[in-house]
């Protein structure tokens, strides 16, 4: 891959305040394993501030030296961390696999098809100093016979499996989507439960997946490599199986807190981390709440002036919100202030009955409780080294839109509103609270988009929808309405994005999700021969890409991300 072409001025504007003088953090232990002090994360007895992105994928690569490859190119840019995927739950016809679920029974392969692959990862991932951060299982694992949660503008009839129609991503192998790892509701499904909660709550699943988290976690006790555990990505109450009406929080709470237990008496030497959504519950019961101490002074922002963070709390976050939209009303035109109404640019597709906001005047469901997780409480955990959050708005709502922005605009400030309130959790828990993973779709990525809780790329080519039997007309139109942001736009947001991160204190910024041309592809495999990521062709190439789930950066744009990311790594590095 070619390296570090110049960036627009924006962008450089964005990030040229990295020009202060460097300095060295020391504490006085100095463990090979990355360990926390507050809000920062620490290794070899300095400040260890992270820069990273992710690859769900690299398990899933070929050959041994497209692995070593990868870590070369990642590590060229001065990324030192690397976020991937560890719980593979179906045997594929080829490849890798880690842990087969049938039927109420689990199997654990340790072969070279399966935790010697990981092995191979660690060993490689140690060499180039890089840290790998594993998460142990997914929230999502959609099916076409789930009774799914939620929708997507309609789409809901259209979702298929690739095992009941030749559709979109049926022409697709075994582990291409981020979603096609297993997952909970894997276990849900083969231990003939019903209900996506039963995972956090049955004693016979909870057994299952402590038996496969105890075998990963002890076998990896003394690598350094091993950056944290993060026990489940994106876990809330709703996943592709339905919920109980019983789910609450305070249910993924307490199995959160359950695992890191379990973990922790393991494995002294790691982190643990939570790698939720985020999603927040303002004036839930909390498990764990926040320890204050009087004798401590209180906790300043990072950011120059910023005054003591204080608590959220919904009205708190309400007048901030109002605050804010009656300052970019100011700023508009005399003519339309008194229009009653400002500017409206709606680019997007129609939001899911997840997205909307019934209450103008509400919290939003980023803060209610209602996406069925408190990560604040789960902060709260003793055994929770760091907390996360994840930035989406492709597929998310994190807030309320400004009627006074365009649609770009709201997306580019929401983004700096959620990184910033998490900035805050990190100041008042006293400990590092980390961006797992953000990103935009771009026009050029929306034909490959495909969203978490699904399995149709719902702006894909008619072509490539058009043997789905079941497919909506709804699925259809989308398939050619323009979607996603310019990259101009998606290089702006991340930059800014990335500096909003920097100055409000997260310690970690994980952008998703890395690409990796040049690799070795074995047909059946995720690395197949030529795929062009539309199922349209097939020829016999030896060399394929990295999965695309629509946030890929591959071709267009790839040079700028990537610049972007060193800009940010060396702004962390100055700091």
């Amino acid at each position: 891959m070619q390296l570090t072409k110049a960036l627009s001025l924006l962008t450089c504007a964005l990030l040229s305040s990295a020009t202060v003088p460097t300095k060295t953090v020391k504490r006085a232990d100095s463990s090979q394993f990355v360990t926390t002090q507050g809000s920062k994360f620490f290794v070899n007895g300095s400040e260890f501030p992270i820069i990273g992105t992710n690859a769900y994928w690299l398990q899933a690569l070929n050959e041994e030296q497209d692995i070593i490859n990868t870590f070369s190119n990642i590590s060229a840019l001065g990324i030192k961390v690397v976020r991937a995927w560890i719980d593979v739950t179906e045997i594929p016809d080829t490849g890798t696999w880690f842990q087969l679920i049938a039927n109420g029974t689990t199997s654990v392969n340790t072969g070279a098809n399966g935790l010697q692959k990981l092995d191979m990862i660690i060993k490689h991932a140690e060499s180039f100093g890089i840290y790998v951060l594993l998460t142990l299982t997914n929230n999502w694992a959609p099916l076409a016979t789930d009774n799914l949660t939620e929708s997507i503008d309609g789409l809901k009839s259209s979702v298929q499996s690739r095992a009941v129609v030749d559709t979109f991503n049926a022409s697709r192998p075994r582990n291409f989507l981020s979603n096609d790892y297993g997952g909970m509701d894997v276990y849900v499904r083969q231990f003939g439960l019903q209900n996506h909660d039963e995972f956090y709550t049955n004693q016979t699943v909870l057994n299952a997946f402590m038996n496969y988290t105890t075998q990963i976690v002890t076998r990896y006790i003394d690598s350094p490599a091993v950056l944290a555990w993060e026990l489940a990505n994106d876990a809330r109450c709703n996943s592709s199986v339905a919920a109980s009406a019983t789910c609450t929080p305070q249910t993924v709470t307490q199995w959160h807190s359950t695992v890191a237990q379990h973990i922790k008496a393991l494995d002294p030497n790691h982190l643990i981390s939570s790698g939720t959504q985020g999603f927040l519950c303002m004036g839930c019961p909390k498990l764990f709440p926040r320890q204050t101490s009087p004798a401590q002074p209180s906790a300043r922002a990072v950011v120059g002036r910023r005054s003591v963070a204080k608590p959220l709390t919904r009205e708190r976050i309400i007048q901030e919100r109002n605050e804010q939209f009656k300052k970019s009303r100011a700023l508009l035109p005399k003519s339309e202030q008194d229009k009653g109404e400002g500017i409206r640019v709606r680019g997007r597709w129609v939001s899911t009955p997840t997205k909307r906001q019934s209450d103008s005047q509400g919290v939003g469901s980023a803060f209610d409780g209602s996406q069925g997780v408190d990560s604040e409480d789960i902060l709260g955990i003793p055994q929770i080294g760091f907390g996360s959050f994840q930035l989406f708005p492709d597929q998310n709502t994190y807030g309320t839109d400004d009627p006074s922005l365009s649609a770009f605009n709201n997306t580019l400030q929401i983004g700096i509103n959620w990184i910033t309130t998490h900035g805050r959790l990190a100041q008042q828990f006293d400990k590092p609270v980390s961006l797992l993973g953000f990103g935009l779709v771009t026009q050029t990525n929306a034909p490959d988009f495909v969203p978490f809780n699904s399995t149709v790329a719902p702006f894909a080519s008619d072509t490539t929808l058009s043997k789905a039997s079941s497919t909506s007309s709804s699925a259809s139109a989308n398939s050619t309405q323009t979607f996603g942001v310019t990259d101009s736009e998606q290089a702006t947001a991340y930059s800014t994005w990335l500096n909003t991160g920097i100055s409000s204190g997260v310690s970690g910024l994980l952008q998703y999700q890395w690409s990796q041309g040049n690799l070795t592809a074995q047909a059946n495999t995720t690395i197949s021969p030529n795929d062009d990521t539309t199922g349209e062709s097939s020829n016999d190439d030896t060399t394929g890409e990295s999965p695309n789930d629509g946030y890929s950066i591959q071709g267009v744009g790839e040079d700028t991300v990537q610049s972007i990311l060193q800009n940010a790594i060396q702004s962390v590095s100055s700091t």
